[in-house]
């Protein structure tokens, strides 16, 4: 037996409805429910083969697949039941008309209904639609078998939390560049001077050893210092790559919805907010 639960997943979902082997006899049209209870009691199968009619099959014996519904008929007996408009209240004398087709005991079946749910038209019990998926209607039947004497107001609630993204990457990266570097060093050399010192009783022997008057040279060799430069690589530090956590406050607004129920009071229909 389907509840009133699987409703909403029987409505706008583009179900079909299947015999007992699984073969597809039409698309899920409209469910009906019982005034008293709410507990769904047929649903419509849209074939395309009637125009605005549409077949009912009773749903007491039904199971759900996902979307789908199963019932224990053959396509041809949901073909030829009898044809009831599918937009409007199923009356007594329809509903019976169905039960006998089916051969559903109608005491078992028949729906139980107050002085408020019974059809003017046909001055007895009857079956309505549920209105809960159709386009002018949000979120469950307004005032149906599925809701009760109270509405629930309910709001959006912001959750705030924090996820780690990748923000971008950081890479070291070696390369070489010249500079100049100056240092003074200090280099020496040889220069001439010349020096003089008188004949003395010391001297006067290597002083007269040579000719009285002579040509001749005498070389001195000089030296200086020159600057030589070496180089040689040296490792002068390490360098690796870290991260730090900063933590900063960030300003969030973002916009969340919420019911408001508002009650019509008295005759000049002020409306009050709760």
């Amino acid at each position: 037996m389907i509840s009133s639960n699987d409703v909403q997943n029987l409505l706008g979902r583009g179900g079909i409805v299947t015999d007992a082997d699984g073969s597809k006899i039409g698309k899920v049209g409209q469910v009906y429910l019982d005034n008293q209870t709410g507990d769904p009691q047929w649903v419509t199968v849209s074939t395309g083969l009637f125009g605005t009619s549409e077949s009912f099959v009773p749903l007491t014996s039904a199971t759900t697949s996902g979307n789908d519904i199963q019932v224990p008929f053959t396509k041809d007996v949901v073909h030829n039941a009898p044809r009831i408009d599918a937009d409007a209240e199923i009356s007594e004398a329809e509903e019976a008309e169905l039960f006998r087709y089916y051969d559903i005991p109608t005491a078992d079946s028949t729906p139980r209904t107050t002085d408020a749910d019974k059809s003017t038209a046909n001055g007895g019990n009857s079956l309505r639609r549920d209105r809960a998926g159709d386009a002018d209607v949000v979120g469950q039947d307004t005032s149906g078998p599925t809701t009760d004497n109270a509405m629930t107001r309910s709001e959006e609630q912001l959750f705030v939390g924090t996820q780690n993204v990748e923000t971008g990457k950081a890479r070291l990266r070696k390369y070489i560049v010249t500079e100049n570097v100056t240092q003074t060093v200090p280099v020496s050399h040889e220069e001439v001077r010349i020096e003089r010192e008188p004949i003395t009783d010391a001297n006067v022997g290597d002083a007269v050893a040579g000719g009285d008057l002579t040509e001749e040279e005498h070389e001195v060799t000089l030296s200086a210092e020159q600057v030589v430069v070496n180089k040689e690589t040296v490792p002068v530090e390490r360098v690796r790559l870290d991260t730090d956590t900063v933590t900063e406050d960030q300003t969030l607004t973002e916009e969340v919805r919420k019911e408001q129920i508002d009650t019509d009071q008295g005759a000049d229909g002020d409306r009050r907010p709760r």
